[in-house]
């Protein structure tokens, strides 16, 4: 296969991996079976930047499979059965940057796994079974600014299990089984953009669930949650959040301190409104948005079924005064 710079065998029936020349820098292998990723099975590949072995059966990656792949940017392994990593499965892979592993069927992640992987920006780990975060997950991979958890089965993520990746700007924990909001967890982050919590048990968001990294967060999805309360406090410090999705909760009124300064988009239906003066922010927010979500009344009884926007129940309602600050006097 001398001097190809793509080496391409989807499909083709393989059970070992083929050797290539040391030019080569892109190698596509999906499609075949590879059980057990065994030690050294790709040190001839030095120069290979790009590696795909989606669909390929894999199980098991052992310590120090990927040895030698000095170069390798980009690594997908999405869409096996990989259940167990070795400790020191992905040794050497200093340059790696992209890794995908979603699809497959790991259940936890052991301690210091990513910690060679310095310079990773993007881990996918979507559609796994993993349980829980523990402290020391992360460990060594400072740069990670990209985290996708989706569907998983993660029902606790233990203080200080974020630590080591501070810098995360998208997070997905959408469709998990978490039950309760890790604040402890969360507080370590500073600078998340996009946040999915969705899918989850969640019946309650907490006092400062996003101040660590409020001045950033943009987009922040929460619907079917079977929320039911937003503690008063819980948007202290978000100060630039352009699009809220809570539809397909079970929430009545929202805390008084809701960014709605900033929103351009806010998604609310399938919610059992309470059109009481404790809502008119919302009221004004929906009379001066472009976008007519639908927000539809449940209690009081008169009212039930009227849209938020258009309802009555705000008549009586006073706007609030700006009173003067007093200032004291010592």
């Amino acid at each position: 296969m001398g001097g190809q710079l793509h080496v391409i065998c989807n499909g083709a029936g393989l059970k070992k991996v083929p050797k290539v020349s040391d030019q080569t820098l892109l190698v596509s292998l999906q499609r075949n079976s590879f059980p057990v990723l065994a030690p050294n099975t790709f040190k001839e590949m030095k120069g290979v930047v790009s590696l795909h072995l989606q669909h390929s059966q894999i199980k098991e990656i052992a310590s120090g499979a990927f040895r030698g792949l000095n170069k390798l940017i980009y690594l997908y392994l999405s869409n096996n059965e990989i259940s167990t990593l070795k400790q020191g499965a992905f040794d050497e892979l200093s340059e790696l940057t992209y890794l995908y592993m979603d699809h497959n069927k790991m259940v936890e992640l052991p301690k210091g796994i990513f910690s060679p992987l310095i310079n990773l920006f993007v881990l996918q780990l979507s559609n796994n079974r993993i349980h829980e975060l523990k402290p020391g997950t992360f460990a060594g991979a400072k740069d990670l600014r990209w985290l996708y958890l989706s569907n998983n089965e993660i029902t606790s993520m233990q203080p200080g299990s974020l630590d080591e990746v501070e810098n995360l700007a998208i997070f997905h924990l959408e469709g998990n089984q978490l039950s309760s909001y890790p604040v402890a967890a969360m507080s370590k982050l500073r600078v998340v953009e996009d946040l999915k919590l969705s899918h989850n048990p969640l019946k309650s968001l907490p006092d400062f669930a996003f101040q660590s990294f409020g001045r950033y967060m943009e987009s922040l999805f929460m619907d079917n949650m079977a929320l039911e309360k937003i503690s008063d406090k819980a948007f202290t410090g978000v100060t630039t959040l352009k699009s809220a999705h809570i539809e397909n909760n079970r929430l009545s009124i929202l805390p008084k301190n809701f960014p709605y300064g900033t929103l351009e988009n806010l998604t609310l239906s399938n919610n059992p409104w309470h059109c009481s003066c404790q809502l008119t922010p919302l009221r004004r927010w929906l009379e001066s948005s472009r976008a007519r979500p639908d927000a539809v009344c449940a209690t009081p009884s008169q009212y039930k079924g009227q849209q938020v926007r258009d309802t009555a129940a705000f008549r009586t309602c006073k706007a609030p005064s700006k009173k003067p600050r007093r200032v004291s006097r010592h």
